[in-house]
């Protein structure tokens, strides 16, 4: 069994579930070696915020939340998450499988069939019956609570619901949720839609409407929602524009100049922007995130307050009764990758 950290919260599921590993080596071959490629499962929980922005496609639509989508497009939910997961972790292509060889799994790994089912709804997934005796990687991501699920199931037939639909697709039986499936991952937190999470009179202040107000509502969303983690669909949906990335950056009316005058900067997810984030005990942006806060020149009254040096004086996270003042520009950053 691999290791994990003391404060893992996942341990729990491994140590009880070891049975089902000790009685299928193949599932904990796929199983391990998924949590080898991805310690934490951040990688995992990315792909699985990225997917469900794809569906929303905020910069097009406005959209911030699940149901707001058409029934065509959750149906379109499972391809896109096997789809994403196998281009952030390389897995193989499946082989045919079936009386007729002609039902294709969705991934080979360590040379094991392996297909993939997502279900917004947990118990959802719908297994095709040729998967039987294979391995399922089950997948589950609700975006009003915030969490996510993945793990690891060999489909036999006595743990089945019959299929009664055209495709003759079977569900996976309540009572073996959980003694049956491998978690690889349990309830973990799923990076937040901060939109989805406000109350509806702070996203209205945000979400302007009429045209040409792209720049004014991410500056909004940066003003109003600070020391919280801002993924990168809220900020399309707020933009509302293809280069939404340009509405934060530096620049007269942009979000990080007219922010500053106040007092409020915006990490990005580079390896300085964290550090600075992580030394005045700000919360820290993650992959594809950014995180807004207020500053304060150190002064006596602070006391022992984090702080971080820029542009040669000591800044320190702002209280609420600090006045505002202008803040110093993060360190410029180029040609880096997001870092982990």
């Amino acid at each position: 069994m691999l290791p994990f950290e003391e404060d893992d919260v996942n341990a729990a599921t491994w140590i009880s579930n070891q049975a089902l590993l000790e009685l299928d080596p193949q599932l904990k071959e796929v199983a391990e070696h998924i949590r080898a490629l991805d310690p934490t499962g951040r990688r995992f929980a990315s792909v699985l915020r990225e997917t469900i922005d794809q569906l929303l496609n905020g910069e097009a639509t406005g959209r911030f939340a699940w149901k707001q989508l058409f029934k065509t497009e959750k149906t379109h939910a499972g391809t896109l998450v096997e789809i994403n997961l196998q281009r952030e972790f390389r897995f193989d292509d499946g082989g045919d499988v079936g009386d007729d060889s002609k039902h294709p799994m969705d991934y080979r790994i360590l040379g094991i069939d392996v297909d993939c089912k997502f279900s917004q709804d947990f118990g959802g997934w719908m297994i095709p019956p040729e998967a039987m005796g294979h391995l399922c990687l089950l997948v589950w991501a609700d975006d009003y609570k915030s969490r996510w699920s993945a793990g690891i199931f060999r489909v036999r037939e006595e743990w089945l619901n019959t299929g009664s639909n055209r495709d003759k697709k079977l569900t996976l039986k309540a009572q073996y949720r959980t003694s049956k499936v491998f978690w690889i991952w349990h309830e973990a937190k799923l990076p937040e839609n901060v939109l989805l999470q406000l109350p509806e009179s702070t996203r209205n202040q945000i979400l302007l409407e009429g045209p040409r107000k792209g720049q004014q509502r991410v500056i909004e969303l940066f003003r109003r929602v600070r020391n919280r983690r801002i993924g990168r669909g809220a900020v399309r949906t707020a933009a509302q524009q293809l280069d939404y990335m340009a509405r934060i950056r530096e620049g007269e009316h942009r979000a990080r100049t007219v922010l500053r005058e106040e007092g409020i900067v915006i990490a990005g997810p580079y390896s300085k922007h964290r550090l600075i984030a992580q030394q005045v005990g700000a919360e820290v942006p993650q992959r594809g995130e950014f995180v807004s806060f207020r500053l304060a020149e150190a002064k006596a009254h602070h006391g022992n307050r984090p702080w971080v040096e820029l542009e040669g004086r000591r800044w320190v996270l702002a209280s609420p009764e600090d006045p505002p003042e202008t803040a110093p520009r993060l360190p410029k950053v180029t040609g880096e990758e997001e870092d982990w």
